[in-house]
């Protein structure tokens, strides 16, 4: 679910995988907070993640606020669609700050609101 290394300085990257839902929050939880503190600045792959709901999203914004309010850069990557999805549902896109890759389906869905359809 968590697979962590720390790179020169502090600068860590963490990959994250599977399904990450109430079901098993608490591990992920447990998994994944502990890194944080071993920090300067963090990158988080979610390329992996195949599902993710309220719950673990809600323990990826606490990691940024945390991490930022110490100083500490945060970066998700490489997003997949379970992610664009939970990011679009609670239109936080914006909220991390980080470059994201749309499907066409997405970008065309988008294009249609802007025209006033």
């Amino acid at each position: 679910m968590v697979k962590a290394k720390r790179v020169r300085g502090g600068k860590c990257n963490m990959a994250l995988s599977g399904e990450l839902t109430i079901y098993n929050a608490a591990v992920f939880k447990e998994e994944f907070m502990p890194h944080l503190e071993k920090c300067k600045s963090l990158i988080i792959d979610l390329s992996e993640v195949s599902e993710i709901d309220t719950s673990c999203f809600q323990l990826l914004i606490q990691a940024k606020r945390e991490l930022e309010a110490q100083g500490k850069p945060v970066e998700l990557v490489s997003h997949s669609a379970a992610v664009l999805e939970i990011l679009s549902l609670y239109g936080q896109e914006d909220y991390f700050g980080d470059p994201l890759i749309l499907t066409v389906e997405k970008q065309t869905k988008n294009a249609g609101q802007g025209a006033g359809t």
